[in-house]
């Protein structure tokens, strides 16, 4: 007997009693996108292995760690995508959406990562990320912020998580906080970990973020890069703090916030949760205005942020919302050639006339019990029976499925005229 073969370790199905959930959130983040006038871009799963060398950088735990790279017949590297904003810019300037232009640009879709794989962080995961280019002042990262305030919102789970903000200056302030920061991390190195002790000559701020208890509490005494910021960064936080200010958007200042992508300068951000454990992050992102000229085009201002959507499927299963079910409205049975020759028209007819309808059709053998047990498991409100004679005299049984009404019969005309209701 053949050896089973399974999904892939950290690599999950979505099974028909899931999708309902996941249909829903993907639902309101069109609506969202619409609401703001983003356009949706799709870009390919697999992209150069250099574009996220010299994007994401060769110093961070993704390319270090977690990206699935693998050479083509033609020995050329390519990786699976292990996030979207790269993509996006790469995109946007090979087809010259970019300089001199604005564009607002939203993605949803896989992406890949080699990970250990835990409750809400998997090595294929999904992400919905929006991308701005072409402006420069801190409104747009304001609006950044706003879309997912509005979609936290329309989930019912405001409540359930918190933004964190902080601002990471120009190249030249923060190269400037970095020797600063490893003239102090250095009279402590040996209470360091091990990852943070590396990555004192790799990526410096990185141990900002350390989960390590004894690195956290020697960086709570660590000098603050908020404090050491260029005017025009500093001026640009301000600004962006008094207009959250306005908008009632509550926030903290988290002077260890600094992402873990090379590409980030002034605003970066996080909307994190304490409802799904070590994997607090549901929504992360910030300015880049220093990708679209590393990656080889013309300076563009950029802002954006990327949501995983597995948290957020979590997090909504985990509110007041109304069950999702994948239910029929209307099941079809039939008895007999004619009959069942009699019903595949019907439902197509009900589909012309009816598109928000779920219609199921028996398809198979089965007496009239077993289809009407089937007709009941689907969930649909109402069975429409349909034997020979039926057929015959072009008239429909309607058994209710979920009331007490009596079953009854009708002819077509009466059969629409009653579906068009049943809503």
């Amino acid at each position: 007997m053949a050896k089973t073969i399974s999904a892939i370790r950290g690599m999950n199905d979505c099974l028909p009693s899931q999708t309902p959930v996941w249909q829903f959130v993907e639902a309101r983040i069109r609506e969202l996108t619409r609401s703001y006038h983003y356009q949706e871009i799709r870009t390919p799963i697999v992209e150069s292995t250099d574009l996220f060398k010299r994007s994401v950088g060769e110093a961070t735990d993704i390319v270090e760690k977690e990206m699935y790279v693998f050479d083509d017949r033609n020995g050329d590297s390519l990786a699976l995508r292990p996030e979207g904003t790269a993509c996006a810019v790469r995109a946007g300037s090979q087809h010259g959406l970019l300089y001199n232009q604005q564009q607002r640009l939203w993605y949803m879709g896989p992406m890949f990562r080699h990970e250990r794989p835990q409750k809400g962080r998997y090595r294929q995961f999904h992400q919905f990320g929006a991308e701005a280019f072409g402006f420069e002042g801190p409104d747009i990262d304001v609006e950044m912020i706003l879309l997912g305030a509005r979609l936290w919102k329309a989930f019912g789970i405001s409540d359930k998580v918190d933004l964190q903000i902080n601002s990471l200056g120009n190249t030249q302030a923060r190269a400037d906080y970095k020797v600063i920061l490893l003239d102090y991390l250095h009279q402590h190195i040996d209470a360091l970990d091990e990852d943070s002790k590396r990555r004192l000559n790799t990526n410096p701020l990185r141990v900002l973020d350390s989960k390590d208890t004894n690195t956290k509490a020697i960086v709570a005494n660590a000098p603050k890069l908020i404090d050491h910021l260029d005017a025009e960064s500093k001026q640009h936080f301000t600004q962006l703090c008094e207009r959250l200010d306005a908008l009632g958007i509550q926030y903290s200042v988290n002077p260890s916030l600094v992402r873990g992508l090379d590409y980030y300068n002034r605003t970066v951000f996080e909307w994190v949760t304490d409802m799904l454990g070590a994997q607090g992050t549901i929504c992360a992102g910030g300015r880049y205005d220093g990708l679209v000229q590393q990656l080889g085009a013309k300076a563009t201002p950029a802002v954006g942020f990327a949501m995983g959507i597995e948290r957020l499927v979590l997090l909504v299963e985990s509110s007041h919302l109304e069950p999702m079910v994948n239910e029929a409205d209307v099941y079809v049975t039939a008895m007999g050639d004619s009959a069942g020759l009699a019903a595949m028209i019907l439902v197509e007819n009900i589909r012309d006339q009816f598109s928000f309808l779920k219609v199921q059709l028996h398809c198979g053998s089965g007496n009239f019990k077993k289809q009407l047990k089937k007709a009941d498991s689907s969930g649909a409100k109402v069975a429409i029976v349909i034997g020979e004679e039926e057929a015959a005299n072009k008239v429909f049984g309607i058994k209710w499925l979920r009331s007490e009404a009596p079953q009854s019969e009708v002819d077509e005309q009466g059969l629409m005229d009653l579906l068009a209701d049943i809503n």
